[in-house]
């Protein structure tokens, strides 16, 4: 769980201490009893999707206009909801993020219209929400998506392949992202599209190391309307950067989540197992691992705090901080899991303990929305632009 004294830190206000002081015994309560199974995550992210929705948790990632929680969708808050939810039961923490990022293109790029039609049934938890950009051949280089859309009969007609998309098959409706031939070689477009629309299916399920629902959405002659438009023609990838660029310190969040419940495990493990006659905890070699992971831990959290806040509250917010609290977050989460897993020893890759979930769960933080390389890149660019100012003196 998110730590007291963090909580304390100046990048908070009242408001998110309140919202944590609320979440945390409805996580003991409702969440924590639950099973956390691998056999039918479809069911268990509808049951998820339902309990945060009328919990009202999921109010947090639209604004109050449309029935969300707050005037304006708030990052910290998304940010410490992640965490808080990440540290418990990974799948929880998935579900949230995905009703924001699904709803995210929306609340920043949508018309009046599609708000008032999608933005009070995801934060009410009646719909599923999903964000369709990732191809096979296009991950990290969006540009080289091929999945296209045309004009046809006063809408769109979509045809392609979108894969890696997470609530594939369980998700009432996906933002789609698609060449625009019509634009020139750099259109795109970003369009909503129900999933009962007779031209879009999930023609597979994909299968990967911590179970959630993930697949391939397959568009052919998939026609929407005019209306169904994110944003301005031709936009499209300002809409999936600008979206991404916000929900990246909330990757940060869910790692810092996972972190911390590890190095919780970790430490209650080591004062009670014995080796050589003494507590693992008074080894020295024991002491500096721990020392190592809450550091790790600590950063990660001030760095997120940071980009939230930036976010937040600065006109100038470039997303930079973001790629940096995403890059130290998640590689450091990594290291910490692996340090706990060494800590238990042959405990520590039995097949359903803690830390051998943790260990399976937190790699993909690596890669989806935005991999560690690509978050190197952010950062170059904006230390070589004409106008960064970072790492650089004000002497």
């Amino acid at each position: 769980m998110a730590s007291v004294s963090s909580l304390d830190w100046p990048f908070l206000d009242d408001r998110h201490r309140a919202l944590a002081a609320e979440l945390r015994p409805w996580i003991a309560r409702e969440l924590a009893p639950l099973p956390h199974r691998e056999t039918d995550v479809d069911a268990d992210c509808r049951q998820l999707v339902d309990l945060l929705g009328k919990a009202g948790w999921l109010k947090y990632t639209v604004p109050k206009t449309f029935g969300g929680s707050l005037q304006c969708v708030d990052l910290r808050c998304l940010c410490l909801i992640r965490e808080m939810l990440a540290y418990e039961w990974s799948l929880a923490d998935f579900v949230f993020a995905m009703q924001g990022l699904g709803a995210a293109p929306i609340v920043r790029y949508g018309s009046e219209s599609l708000r008032k039609r999608y933005l009070p049934r995801v934060a009410s938890g009646q719909a599923i929400a999903a964000f369709a950009l990732s191809e096979l051949e296009a991950g990290s280089d969006i540009a080289a998506m091929r999945t296209s859309a045309s004009r046809q009969r006063k809408g769109y007609l979509i045809n392609g392949e979108k894969a890696w998309i997470s609530n594939a098959g369980i998700a009432d409706h996906y933002v789609i992202f698609a060449r625009f031939p019509e634009g020139g070689d750099k259109a795109f477009v970003a369009l909503v599209v129900d999933a009962d629309n007779p031209g879009l299916r999930v023609s597979t399920r994909t299968n990967v190391i911590a179970p959630h629902p993930l697949g391939i959405v397959t568009l052919s002659d998939c026609w929407v309307a005019e209306e169904s438009l994110v944003g301005e023609v031709g936009k499209g990838l300002k809409v999936a950067l600008g979206t991404l660029g916000a929900f990246r310190a909330t990757v940060a969040g869910a790692a810092i989540g996972f972190a911390r419940r590890a190095l919780d495990e970790a430490v209650n493990y080591v004062q009670k197992r014995k080796a050589f006659g003494q507590l693992l905890s008074s080894f020295q070699l024991t002491q500096a691992r721990i020392a190592e992971m809450v550091t790790a831990v600590d950063a990660g959290e001030l760095l997120l705090q940071r980009a939230a806040w930036v976010h937040d509250v600065s006109e100038s917010a470039n997303g930079t901080e973001s790629a940096i609290a995403k890059l130290y977050a998640t590689e450091s989460a990594q290291q910490v899991i692996d340090s706990a897993v060494q800590l238990f020893g042959g405990q520590g890759v039995v097949s359903g303990s803690i830390v051998e979930r943790l260990y399976r769960e937190v790699r993909a933080l690596r890669i989806y929305e935005g991999t560690s390389e690509i978050q190197k890149l952010v950062i170059a660019r904006q230390v070589f632009s004409p106008k960064a100012s970072v790492g650089r003196s004000h002497g």
